[in-house]
């Protein structure tokens, strides 16, 4: 098998497009906000890529058949405005896959002619955090003034230890193909899935890009991650305090 295989399902006709990448990582941040775009635009999958260097396994589908692991790209519309969407089930296993398909990803955004590519992620503190917010990396300088108007954070030397993964690398393979883009990661304890600190993010994209989408789903599973933080909380205030972040690194892929 080829390092990459991409399979083009339909032809789309995509004007001008907004690249979003929002694969799995730390508290499954930009996955979480990808999947919602794509379900709220009914957004129809175009293009299918295949790798060795993603897990070695097959997905079973309800019905008993398998499938294999892929990552995908969906393209919507709203107010005007095409997206490109990644998603998809898991990141690279290898750090050679992760340059390679970082590097497949821009190679598709730059041929449909994408002005602009947005990473999604998360950046995990270690600690619950009461009110998500949003950190940011671009790769030009422009782009972090542009982004501090719409509240994104740039913080120095945060994140600490850079952005590994996708979500960064991306940034670095457009960049060398003159391409603009930006990372926005939700700040999240990184230890569970986090639709809160994905909905801060979602949030900040829309007054970017200028759209409305109903986020009604998203609130709702914010609405429940916050009824089980309150009871983690309560178990926090019975235990004994310990400093996990001395010896877990969260820092991985964002």
């Amino acid at each position: 098998m080829d390092e990459v295989r991409v399979v083009r399902l339909k032809d789309a006709k995509v004007e001008a497009p907004i690249f979003i990448e929002g694969l799995p990582g730390i508290g499954n941040v930009g996955k979480l906000v990808a999947e919602h775009l794509i379900d709220e635009l009914n957004a129809e999958k175009i293009i299918e890529i295949y790798s060795p260097h993603l897990p070695p396994q097959v997905m079973v589908r309800e019905d008993g058949t398998i499938r294999m692991m892929t990552n995908d790209i969906y393209h919507g519309e709203i107010d005007g405005r095409h997206l490109l969407i990644l998603v998809g089930e898991s990141q690279s296993v290898t750090n050679t896959g992760h340059y390679i398909l970082s590097e497949t990803y821009v190679k598709i955004a730059k041929e449909f002619g994408a002005r602009r590519i947005y990473t999604l992620g998360g950046y995990g503190t270690g600690t619950i955090v009461e009110r998500p917010y949003v950190i940011g990396a671009a790769n030009k300088p422009e782009l972090v003034e542009e982004m501090k108007k719409y509240g994104v954070i740039f913080k120095e030397d945060e994140p600490g230890g850079g952005i590994v993964g996708a979500s960064g690398l991306i940034l670095g393979f457009a960049r060398m193909e003159e391409i603009e883009a930006v990372c926005l990661m939700g700040v999240t304890s990184g230890y569970m899935v986090d639709p809160k600190s994905a909905q801060a993010v979602l949030e900040v994209l829309q007054k970017i890009l200028g759209i409305s989408v109903d986020t009604t789903a998203l609130q709702e599973r914010a609405a429940e991650m916050e009824k089980f933080l309150s009871q983690l909380r309560e178990l926090e205030r019975a235990s004994v305090p310990r400093d996990i972040t001395k010896d877990e690194d969260l820092g991985y892929i964002r």
